[in-house]
């Protein structure tokens, strides 16, 4: 059976009665598509038409009526550290920044098993899906006590989520200069021995693939040069992306400065570590020429506001970078940092932040509420080099979620796209991944949340009693 008449015999679903359809796809009048009272048909996995009111809706194999809901692309999440989510609200770390705010963590970190792994991707995984998210991007970089990235890829693959995990690893430790323990970090040899493995058992490149490898080393402060280079002759050999941690607070900068003579971004452009295969996370002391270096290159942001106000690292100069050209999308980063994983709200934070960085010159107008899901779709799906999400459009993936707009946050919003970043975040009413049903009613269809966060409690109480 050929590839067309396997799409014609899937199964198909009806979103019908939309309030609107916020599409994400450019609309021949600018900005973004928005169809009010429209229908989605989805067939298998992908898309295959989007149609107004006017129109008649197509038969399907299944109908779900989508009266008083906004729908929209699943949300795309460019950066994050799940396992961090045992560690929320740790006292001796809520008031640090960066730098102290690691070294009060690595302790409990040294800690973490590999069931550890799996139950707080499964955590994190679940929160971001029950916010909107249907994508995600996880920077994995400690690997103790026999822990590996096949924790959290099977945690992926239970939840349903389309993944792309990162391969870390930390190799420079404090005898070196460094700053973790050297308890945590792992030989060279054998994180780029791991990078290669994961990508050779996992990597899928395949259109609308549910699980993508990247090459993760942490950070300037935490790997050697030797690393950074060979990890990006690694991920150019097989052709998978590169991320890493870059330019995140005064610290960050002042490490590159004195132990390599170099900004982080001319650091970064001296490993071969800018391109459109590179993307990297925070970014918040990249000035303009840092901003025309990234346009010029291509290489993408991971945007985490709340993190970067939480750990005072600053405000990263988001609407510079797009004014720019730069590609930007969001993370919740690590769930110790940010100590949510809401990610609705992380583009209404992306929005309100961007508006306080310019209060006095470009005010409200640096960030509209419609920026915000763009970033939040669109601009993460380009951060990770993918043209088949972030968008509901025919042949994409069927991707989708919808907000219920009778939750009493959106009561007498007069404007339901932007409702949903200029009101308070809600839950997501119901998603759907790779065309699978992933919430419907509110509530996780692959896994039992109220069991999962049990277990997860359970974990994080042993992890700090065990201090």
């Amino acid at each position: 059976m050929s590839i067309t008449e396997r799409t014609n015999a899937a199964r198909s679903v009806l979103l019908q009665n939309c309030h609107v359809i916020a599409t994400m796809a450019p609309s021949a009048a600018g900005g973004r598509l928005e169809i009010a009272g429209g229908y989605v048909l989805i067939r298998g996995n992908l898309v295959e038409r989007v149609g107004s009111a006017e129109e008649a809706p197509p038969p399907a194999d299944e109908i779900i009526d989508m009266t008083d809901h906004v729908v929209m692309p699943g949300m795309v999440n460019t950066h994050h550290h799940m396992f961090q989510s045992l560690t929320r609200a740790v006292p001796a770390a809520q008031d640090c920044e960066l730098f102290d705010w690691l070294r009060a963590h690595y302790p409990l970190w040294c800690r973490l098993t590999p069931d550890m792994i799996r139950v707080s991707a499964l955590t994190a995984m679940a929160e971001l899906i029950l916010s909107g998210c249907t994508t995600a991007s996880d920077h994995l970089y400690l690997y103790p006590n026999g822990s590996r990235i096949d924790d959290e890829i099977d945690a992926a693959t239970l939840i349903g989520i389309r993944f792309h995990p990162g391969r870390g690893g930390m190799s420079m430790g404090e005898s070196q200069g460094g700053l973790p323990p050297d308890r945590l970090t792992e030989r060279e040899d054998v994180i780029l021995r791991e990078m290669q493995r994961a990508i050779e058992v996992f990597h899928d490149d395949s259109r609308c693939s549910m699980l993508r490898i990247g090459v993760a080393p942490c950070s300037p402060f935490t790997v050697t040069p030797d690393l950074m280079r060979e990890s990006a002759k690694l991920a150019r050999a097989h052709r998978v992306h590169l991320h890493t941690h870059l330019a995140e607070n005064w610290k960050d900068v002042a490490f590159s400065r004195e132990r390599y003579g170099l900004d982080p971004v001319d650091y970064a452009e001296d490993l071969g570590w800018l391109g459109g295969d590179v993307w990297h996370a925070h970014c918040v002391h990249l000035g303009d020429r840092g901003i025309g270096m990234f346009a010029r290159t291509g290489t993408g942001v991971a945007h985490c506001p709340t993190s970067n106000m939480r750990l005072a690292s600053g405000i990263a100069p988001v609407a510079k970078m797009r004014a720019a050209g730069v590609r930007v999308g969001l993370g919740v980063d690590g769930s110790a940092s940010n100590d949510g994983g809401h990610f609705l709200l992380e583009a209404r934070q992306a929005m309100l932040l961007q508006r306080v960085a310019h209060c006095d010159s470009l005010g409200p107008a640096a960030m509209p509420a419609r920026a915000a899901l763009e970033m939040a779709t669109v601009g993460g799906a380009a951060v990770l080099g993918r043209d088949d999400i972030g968008q509901i459009v025919p042949g994409f993936a069927a991707d989708i979620v919808a907000f219920d707009l009778n939750d009493i946050g959106y009561a007498g919003q007069h404007d339901p796209v932007a409702a949903l970043a200029l009101c308070a975040p809600a839950r997501v009413a119901w998603s759907m991944i790779d065309g699978k049903v992933v919430v419907a009613g509110g509530r996780l269809t692959t896994i039992d949340a109220g069991e999962l966060a049990g277990r997860q409690r359970g974990m994080a109480v042993r992890l700090l009693r065990d201090e």
